[in-house]
């Protein structure tokens, strides 16, 4: 059966019949064809595109060449018979036959002008036709080079358009994905939507899908896996029918970062909040400890003067005195010491006296004393200035606290060690261990691990939390070597 669809001289494809649709469709992949005007050689694989363009080009210039040709013998045939009848006519002397031949030579006359004006009808032609393919070819371009994925489907939502970067986005080629419907590449529970939606655009011609303003949308790859997109449509008219096209681009990573980003302020704002909760609990503690401890020893301490004055009115022996004088000492010595322990949490005075190392060491027989715990140090003197030594200090301090109040543990080591330009620092327990699950909906993290991750990233580096070998707990903390470090720690 022939097929009735024809190029036009521009190289566009007339609307073709029924045979038209029934052949060409399944041999291009191309659903309804002759509802769109398409470029005959659009369907040719695009490593063949120019020759074919080229070969129209040639055709269109052979039919117009001989279009022009017989014209031109025609008129000289016509003019050789016209002048021919004259010069007979004007021999014979018949004046209605001479009448005859010069209204032949004026029809050969107007012949030649018509020759002439399908000439430059031909050379407008071949103008039009430049610019056009000049046109197309820089359309041609954009779409090709475009970063964002476009597709065009005609009335029954059939692809006809499908550029690189959507064979990019769902993995498959252009040739596979032209006369497919569109709803191969949406999700099933979103296809009824998506359907009702093109419908309502195609009467109303307004779209709530606009890049950036719109609810998250979801295309379904060639290997069925999901991913977010962003997508906006247009329409125009083409030969009585609709032609819809869809700009779209991947959210995944955008996606990504915007949770991080979320995450991350909200662990922010919780270590704004809990940073305020703990001053206030050690302000609490402080005005505690003073209270019931200073408090307590210095009212001691008043009362046994008040006594030690009665007793010298009352004349006393001097044993007695001195006892009375020896317990108010004992009393003043737990004070000192009660007073040296306040401070020390607060900031140790060996951190500036003698440096990181010896002040750490202070720290383990320190936990040792008041809680039973065993902390071994093993670490050699470490260069750094004032503000990264307290940071490395404090995450000590956090990660010991840690221990003492969640890992039930008895034994904790603490180790350094430098790898070419990068410090590391271990602590490790043998405690119940980290079960490593996230917290639950609503759950806060613990405020020590977060204030160590800060820490550590003031540092210039990283905190990290592992199962130790044999159960336990691991706290792997890596930064820059001293220099970096400190300057980190200094911004």
């Amino acid at each position: 059966m022939p097929v009735s669809g024809f190029p036009d001289t521009g190289g566009r494809v007339f609307r073709g019949g029924a045979s038209f649709t029934r052949l060409v469709s399944p041999a291009f992949g191309m659903g309804y064809v002759d509802c769109i005007p398409t470029f005959w050689w659009c369907s040719v694989p695009e490593q063949d595109t120019q020759s074919s363009k080229a070969t129209h080009r040639r055709l269109l210039q052979l039919q117009s060449t001989s279009a022009e040709l017989v014209v031109g013998v025609l008129a000289v045939l016509l003019l050789a018979a016209a002048v021919a009848r004259l010069a007979f006519a004007l021999q014979a002397g018949d004046a209605a036959f001479v009448l005859l031949a010069s209204a032949s030579i004026a029809t050969v006359v107007a012949l030649v002008f018509y020759w002439l004006r399908l000439r430059k009808l031909r050379a407008a032609v071949a103008r039009d036709l430049s610019y056009l393919e000049k046109s197309e070819a820089r359309l041609a371009g954009i779409i090709r080079s475009s970063m964002e994925a476009i597709i065009s489907v005609d009335d029954a939502q059939r692809i006809v358009l499908f550029n690189p970067m959507a064979e990019t986005l769902f993995g498959c080629s252009a040739r596979q994905a032209i006369g497919r419907p569109l709803s191969d590449f949406i999700p099933e529970r979103f296809r009824g939507a998506h359907e009702a939606h093109v419908r309502r655009f195609g009467v109303t011609g307004v779209s709530e899908r606009q890049m950036g303003k719109q609810r998250p949308l979801f295309a379904l790859h060639t290997d069925g896996r999901e991913f977010p997109i962003e997508a906006s449509i247009s329409q125009i008219e083409v030969n009585g029918g609709k032609l819809f096209t869809v700009m779209l681009r991947d959210t995944t990573e955008r996606v990504r970062a915007e949770a991080a980003l979320r995450r991350s302020q909200e662990e922010l704002q919780h270590l704004s909040d809990s940073i305020l909760a703990t001053r206030e609990e050690e302000r609490h503690r402080i005005a505690r400890e003073l209270h019931d401890d200073l408090g307590q020893r210095l009212s001691a301490l008043k009362m046994d003067i008040s006594l030690l004055a009665a007793d010298l009115q009352a004349a006393r022996s001097d044993k007695a005195l001195i006892d009375q004088t020896q317990a108010m000492q004992h009393v003043i010595d737990e004070t000192i010491v009660a007073v040296r322990q306040i401070s020390a949490d607060l900031r140790p005075p060996l951190l500036d006296e003698l440096g990181l190392v010896p002040s750490i060491e202070w720290m383990a027989k320190n936990f040792r004393q008041r809680f039973g715990l065993v902390v071994t140090v093993h670490a050699q003197e470490l260069a750094m200035n004032e503000r990264a030594a307290i940071s490395v200090f404090r995450i000590v301090q956090e990660a010991l606290n840690n221990v003492v109040r969640h890992a039930d543990a008895t034994r904790v080591e603490i180790a350094f060690s430098q790898q070419e330009d990068v410090l590391e620092l271990s602590i490790q327990d043998n405690g119940h261990g980290w079960s490593g699950a996230p917290p639950a909906v609503g759950e806060r993290k613990p405020l020590g691990l977060l204030g160590i991750r800060e820490r550590a990233r003031l540092l210039g580096g990283q905190a990290t939390i592992t199962h130790a070998p044999g159960g336990g707990f691991r706290l792997s903390v890596s930064f820059p070597t001293v220099h970096k470090a400190t300057e980190e720690a200094r911004t």
